[in-house]
């Protein structure tokens, strides 16, 4: 995949990609042979309760090298970037070097650009924004704040909705809150940057095989032990493949139609994150699989 000896051991390394396609294997091997801290930059494995189905190091893995952000928000909270960017800043500064792996480019862009400090949106905002039909947010994203809307993706309602939101809440501009942001606390440069570009048909079968790797592991029965607090799963309710198990518990689906759902909504959700690292991430070093 990489040679580790032309990664410098003292130097922070940064390991982004999509789903299934070895990111954590990779990051382990580093630590193995190099030493360091495995820190977790993926959303969907930072709530208690789903080891198994996220596909989070297992006990063994941990205990070959020390992880961290893994599994430590509660079942019922949310869990945003800013959340994430705070509990890893002293990680950065003590301990051993990190190695920070994960798929959500989020997470990497906040590293590795910085965040603006951007007030948490009032329920009574985000309700109405819920509320408001996709051509109002952009019309409104038009006239509030036109330097955005000419470079954002205008056909993705969850970014136009949170321009919405930030101007509504504070009567400032998103792209003024960018414009502001402070510097990163690890720009790409200062970092060993690896982008793993996985095949679309390798990581397909990937994906499957690894669903099923999952059940055999003890996913169902993981979905079996949250089923009576699903109701308040809060941001542990965006595993991918925890819905469609739940929904086979509930009597809803049969288990291979389960997983036959859970396997389609991985693959569209590796096909954004590939869109996603494409678009953003032209300075990584490209690792190309298989």
């Amino acid at each position: 995949m990489i040679d580790l000896h032309t990664l410098h051991p003292d130097r922070p390394v940064l390991i982004a990609g999509p789903t299934a396609s070895g990111k954590s294997a990779l990051a382990l091997a580093i630590a193995r042979a190099q030493g360091g801290q495995i820190i977790n930059a993926d959303a969907l494995q930072v709530h208690e309760g789903w080891r198994v189905l996220t596909a989070r190091p297992s006990p063994d893995e941990e205990q070959q090298a020390p992880h961290a952000l893994y599994g430590h928000v509660g079942w019922g909270a949310e869990y945003s970037v800013g959340h994430w960017l705070r509990d890893l800043t002293p990680l950065l500064s003590a301990g051993p070097r990190p190695i920070i792996v994960g798929g959500t480019g989020l997470y990497f862009r906040a590293l590795t650009e910085g965040l603006a400090a951007i007030p948490p949106t009032p329920a009574p905002i985000r309700a109405a924004a819920d509320a408001l039909p996709f051509d109002r947010l952009l019309s409104d994203l038009d006239r509030d704040d036109p330097v955005l809307a000419a470079r954002i993706d205008r056909q993705n309602r969850a970014r136009i909705q949170r321009a919405w939101e930030v101007f509504t809440t504070t009567h400032v501009p998103l792209s003024q809150w960018q414009a502001d942001t402070a510097p990163p606390l690890l720009p790409v440069h200062a970092a060993h940057a690896l982008l793993i570009d996985a095949d679309r048909d390798w990581l397909a079968s990937r994906i499957a095989t690894r669903f099923d790797q999952m059940i055999a592991g003890g996913a169902l029965d993981e979905a079996r032990r949250n089923l009576p607090r699903w109701p308040d799963a809060g941001g542990a309710a965006k595993a991918i493949g925890a819905p469609e198990l739940i929904a086979h518990l509930q009597g809803h689906l049969t288990l291979a139609q389960a997983r036959a759902a859970a396997v389609v909504a991985t693959r569209q959700y590796a096909k954004r994150q590939r869109t996603w690292f494409r678009a953003r991430m032209g300075d990584w070093q490209r690792i190309t699989l298989p």
